[in-house]
């Protein structure tokens, strides 16, 4: 098994103004979609990210972030153990970020010898 990150992007509404329903719904979906990686033993961990931050950059320089300029935002991500690459897109397949317009990135993550 190897492992792979799925990073959730997409671009924020903000005049999207769910209710509680339509919230409650959705928090359905991730819950059944996670379990269904946990219940093939493939689930490593997940969190959503907050939507500020800063970003350092050389020079001292640090600014608030996400970038201003750049109007998708990476909401989250979830950590799998998968046979291959092919393996972690197959399951991605069904990530619920994609019936918003999102999408998700696969990334494999690489062995460091410290």
């Amino acid at each position: 098994m190897k492992e792979f990150m799925m990073l959730f992007r997409h671009i924020p509404n903000p005049e999207y103004q769910p209710s509680q329903e339509d919230i409650e719904q959705e928090i359905k979906k991730w819950q059944d979609w996670i379990g269904s990686i946990a219940a093939q033993g493939k689930f490593k961990s997940t969190n959503q990210l907050g939507y500020t931050g800063k970003v350092v950059k050389p020079g001292d320089v640090i600014t608030d972030g996400p970038y201003a300029e750049v109007k998708e935002i990476i909401g989250g991500y979830i950590m799998v153990d998968a046979e291959n690459e092919a393996d972690a897109v197959e399951m991605a397949k069904g990530c619920p970020i994609l019936d918003v317009g999102g999408h998700v990135e696969v990334r494999a993550i690489m062995e460091l010898d410290l």
